[in-house]
Parts: C-alpha cells; structure tokens; sequence
C-alpha cells in the first residue's frame, strides 16, 4: 500500500466523520465538518500529486479515487440536502452534480465492459471540482446555524459547479459515445 493509496483511503473514512459532525454537533460541529471536509478536498489534488511524482500510479489508485471523489461529494451533498441547506429552486444544483455523477459512473462502469480507453479528467471538470469543493465546504460551514455569508457564497459557487457540471457532463457523455462507436 503505497502513500498516494492510504490517502484516498483515509478520504473514504473521512466521510461518515464529515456527515457525523455536521448532522450532530451544532455549530461546532459544523465548522469540524468544513475543516475535515477541506483536508479531504485537498487530499484528493495532494495523492494524484504524490502517485505521479513518486512513480506511484496503481491500478488500485486509478479505481479508488473516483470512488473516493464521488462517496464524499455524493453523500456530504445528500446531508446537506437532508438538513434543509438548499431551499426552493437550489435544491436543482445539488441534484444536477448527484445526476452527472450517477451519469459519469455508469458511463464509466459500461465502457470498461466494453474495454473501451478511458476517458481522461478534462480541466473544466478540474475546476467543476475545485468549485464543488469549495462550495461544499462553505455549506458545511454556514450550515444550518452558521454565518449566512458562508451560505451565500456557497451556494453561489455550487450553482457554478452545478452548470461546469452540466457542461463537463455532456462532454463526457459525448466522449463516451465517440470511444464505444469507434470499438463497437
């Protein structure tokens, strides 16, 4: 188990410690939640990084980092969501970055069935993340409780990730097509 490894491993354990924070301890809970949430943000650039620079790509890595992306993105999204976070029309946001991950995943899943060649991350889904990550971290802190500018902007930042998500999206969806035509 390489470096690059343990830390999208720890991702995936970070999770349910985000959503515990968030769902239970107020406040204080909320800003424990952000911080957590922004580490393991950071950590997702930080064991790409470190698999490439130390030589260190795996077949595991490559499977589990998009697992890793989506569990954390997908679930701190439905807690944000089941704590009324999102009020009237945003709760669209949130549900067009849950289709396109859904969406990317089945794409994903059926072109390796299909030996197709991977489709690689393009830089508008870079930022989409970056956003996303953002947003997500500002949400967890405004939380339900907490300072209302850290709603604002997250929201505000979501709802760009949301349409970067839109985008890259379709982009993928026709990248897919295009890769399963040339091999079907």
């Amino acid at each position: 188990m390489n470096l690059p490894n343990v830390l999208t491993l720890t991702r995936i354990a970070a999770t349910p410690v985000i959503v515990a924070l968030a769902a239970n301890d107020g406040a204080a809970g909320s800003l424990a939640a952000a911080a957590l949430f922004a580490v393991a943000g950071l950590t997702d650039w930080l064991d790409g990084y470190l698999a490439r620079r130390l030589k260190q790509i795996s077949k595991l890595g490559a499977m589990l980092d998009p697992i890793a992306d989506k569990l954390q993105v997908v679930v701190t999204l439905g807690l944000l969501l089941w704590l009324g976070i999102f009020i009237g029309w945003h709760v669209a946001a949130p549900l067009a970055i849950l289709a396109r991950e859904i969406l990317v995943s089945g794409l994903r899943e059926a072109m390796a069935s299909m030996n197709a060649p991977r489709i690689p991350s393009s830089f508008a889904a870079k930022i989409k993340t970056t956003a996303q990550m953002i947003a997500i971290t500002l949400l967890l802190y405004g939380g339900v409780d907490g300072p209302s500018w850290a709603r604002d902007i997250g929201l505000i930042s979501l709802w760009g990730a949301a349409l970067l998500t839109i985008w890259t999206g379709a982009a993928y969806l026709r990248a897919a097509l295009t890769a399963t035509r040339r091999e079907g």
